[in-house]
């Protein structure tokens, strides 16, 4: 299949989805309204600095609402871009306000919750219900592209997989709001957001400093993903890519990605002229602009380790830590097979939301089963299952409908677990 430039752009940045989840950093956004309104940035020790040119200023504070932004240290070095949307719009709400973490998932960042206006924004209508809401960056992503020691371009900075955001971005994140604010936070995540929050409490991580979860999309198993392109990717990717390629970082603006881009859609049965649909499912509820404006952007970079990783999970129907080899396994981990996560250990009394779609080309219903039923012998209480029969993949954060079918749902599972 024939690309000029400007379709090679557009199927880059429709291609974030194929992994799993939707975000960009809305440059479109940008404003000089932004100096109107207050925002505040603080160094990893809290000290006011300049006023950010970062999420706030182009996504958030144009729009009437406080903003702040933090960088917060992992403890392997990496230094993380997070931002606080400490109440709504018309301010109130007290000092004690609950705190609510949005975590996005890969090749895009936190933006993700703010592609739609206000009323229609997951972050924006939890802050004005009354909510102090956090929204994390990942390591490599567009304002965490920083290291104490590492740069960018060194490969070793794109050494990591979905793995090390269980073991030290996501823990970071949450140790920081927890001391910032005295308080357990809720969390929400969407789609690779969901795999880290099932594997760190599967390890009885977090759950001491996290009141309760909302998993949109969940994506803990991808063995039956109904999307032909994200089955020919992910094949490809767990045939050695680093190694075809030498990618450490995986660019989706850069040439060899490109090309890959273009040797996939050539794979018969995939049409990639209609990829939102081919990657996602049938997004029932987008709004055409919101849509336009994630295509004005390019997706984000994330290291190819991490989706060899994510292609491992769809080739082996398990969930493990990342695979090495057999002789590198033992090496890495003292035994010839990754380590499995055991969705089983997440603490039966720990409250869950879990979202899901019929039309759900990554997060396809039979992998939901799978996790449900891992969670089975979960307190009937403190688990709460949503099936919205026409919903895709997007519909989740970028729905039209959202805030009536899921949004309103989440702010009474938060007070009710408060």
């Amino acid at each position: 299949m024939a690309f000029g430039i400007l379709s090679c752009l557009r199927v880059l940045s429709l291609v974030s989805l194929v992994i799993l989840v939707f975000d960009q950093p809305c440059r479109v956004f940008s404003s000089s309204r932004g100096s109107h309104f207050g925002f505040i940035n603080h160094d990893i020790n809290g000290v006011d600095t300049a006023p950010p040119a970062g999420m706030c200023a182009s996504t958030v504070a144009i729009h009437g609402y406080k903003c702040q932004e933090f960088e917060v240290k992992t403890d392997d070095g990496y230094i993380l871009s997070v931002q606080r949307i400490p109440e709504g719009r018309l301010g109130g709400g007290g000092q004690n306000r609950q705190p609510v973490l949005l975590q996005h998932g890969v090749l895009v960042d936190g933006a993700t919750w703010l592609l739609n206006p206000p009323e229609q924004s997951l972050a924006m209508i939890l802050a004005d219900n009354g909510f102090d809401v956090w929204i994390s960056n990942i390591r490599g992503t567009r304002y965490s592209r920083r290291h104490v020691t590492l740069d960018p371009n060194d490969s070793e900075f794109w050494n990591w997989t979905w793995d090390d955001l269980v073991a030290h971005d996501l823990p970071a994140v949450i140790d920081f709001i927890f001391k910032q604010t005295g308080q357990k936070t809720h969390y929400v995540g969407h789609s690779m957001g969901t795999l880290i929050a099932l594997a760190s409490f599967s390890e009885g991580r977090q759950v001491d400093k996290v009141k309760s979860a909302v998993l949109l999309s969940p994506i803990a198993y991808l063995s039956h993903m109904t999307t032909a392109l994200g089955d020919v990717a992910a094949r490809a990717f767990v045939g050695e890519i680093t190694t075809i390629f030498g990618l450490a970082e995986f660019n989706p603006k850069g040439g060899p990605v490109s090309n890959l881009l273009k040797f996939l859609c050539a794979q018969p049965g995939v049409d990639c002229y209609d990829l939102m649909s081919a990657l996602t499912g049938k997004n029932c509820c987008l709004n055409a602009s919101t849509v336009e404006l994630f295509l004005n952007d390019e997706p984000q970079s994330t290291s190819t380790k991490n989706l060899v990783h994510l292609a491992q999970t769809v080739r082996d129907g398990i969930l493990s830590k990342y695979d090495y080899g057999s002789d590198y396994n033992l090496a890495h981990y003292g035994e010839a097979k990754p380590p499995k996560y055991n969705l089983t250990n997440i603490p039966r009394y720990f409250p869950l939301f879990l979202s899901y779609g019929g039309q759900d080309a990554l997060s396809d219903g039979k992998d939901v089963e799978t996790l449900l039923d891992a969670l089975k012998f979960h307190d009937v209480n403190k688990l709460t299952v949503q099936y919205i029969k026409n919903y895709a993949h997007a519909d989740f954060i970028m729905g039209i409908t959202a805030k009536d079918l899921v949004y309103n749902q989440i702010i009474s599972f938060f007070r009710n677990h408060g």
